[in-house]
């Protein structure tokens, strides 16, 4: 007898944390009311030009093997130098302030918008297409390259977090993905997420947020991170089998645990997610 399919939960469960150890007051109540918090900092300067140059490095081996900007896609468990990136220390005491001590990651995607990129991201919600439920995971959104307005930073429709499942439709437009919200502009103006490198902001997963196209003569790469509890479920199971537990227990024991990975191992193959 099969088990009956879960039903997703879509609703925004706010922080309640009185003693965050990174955060701030203002910015636990700032991501609760706004869906997201920004400028915070993963690497200071020279770490963070030594981690653009193994990510150039990186990028060049997926090209050189015909893939594009946009194919380093769930690479966390095969790749150590992204393994590396997912456990920064800076990362996670800011995502522990906001989820709680058990901390899963089980995706990220390098966001790589060339210069003279045509493809926008429409805004959309993260959590419409992942089949997980409850929706609470955290996205960290690291800057490899100064995201800037002129080179198509990432943008929040804040408070759109917490209004449950916005109407969309299917992308008109040359882009990354297929969900286009509807009617963006009817929720207020979009916030810019400038961020130098080295930089990260941290968004709930019903948060509306997208990018344009970059018409500058720079590159605007960033990495995402996907974080949630553990207690989260994955209602397609093969979802769950590309997760670092990165600090604390997985009680129930709902998530593949991986090793960290040695060397760069670009030729396996990993189960791609959606973006920003």
């Amino acid at each position: 007898m099969s088990e009956p399919e879960l039903e997703k939960d879509l609703s925004f469960a706010p922080c309640e944390n009185v003693s965050p150890k990174t955060l701030d007051q203002e910015q636990i109540t700032q991501y609760n009311e706004l869906g997201y918090i920004s400028g915070l900092t993963a690497y200071e300067d020279k770490v963070a030009i030594d981690h653009r140059k193994s990510f150039d490095h990186l990028l060049d081996e997926f090209k050189n093997n015909g893939k594009d900007a946009y194919s380093i896609n769930g690479y966390h468990t095969k790749c150590e130098s992204i393994y590396n990136v997912v456990l920064n220390k800076n990362i996670l005491d800011a995502v522990e302030d906001i989820i709680g001590p058990d901390i899963i990651a089980w995706g990220t995607h390098y966001f790589t918008k060339p210069p003279h990129d045509k493809k926008s991201v429409p805004m959309h919600q993260d959590a419409s297409y992942w089949p997980f439920t409850p929706s609470r995971t955290v996205t960290c959104w690291l800057a490899i390259d100064d995201a800037t307005l002129e080179n198509s930073a990432m943008q929040f429709l804040p408070k759109t977090h917490d209004k449950g499942h916005l109407e969309w439709e299917d992308t008109k437009e040359e882009a990354v993905l297929n969900q286009s919200i509807l009617n963006p502009g009817q929720y207020g103006e979009p916030f810019d997420n400038v961020l130098k490198a080295g930089q990260f902001s941290l968004h709930a997963d019903m948060l509306a947020h997208g990018s344009k196209a970059n018409t500058s003569a720079h590159r605007r790469c960033g990495l995402t991170i996907r974080y949630c509890p553990p207690s989260v479920i994955a209602i397609e199971k093969a979802w769950a089998n590309n997760a670092i537990l990165c600090r604390g227990k997985d009680k129930d024991d709902n998530w593949v645990k991986n090793k960290a990975p040695v060397g760069e191992n670009i030729f396996d193959k990993v189960l791609p997610i959606g973006g920003n």
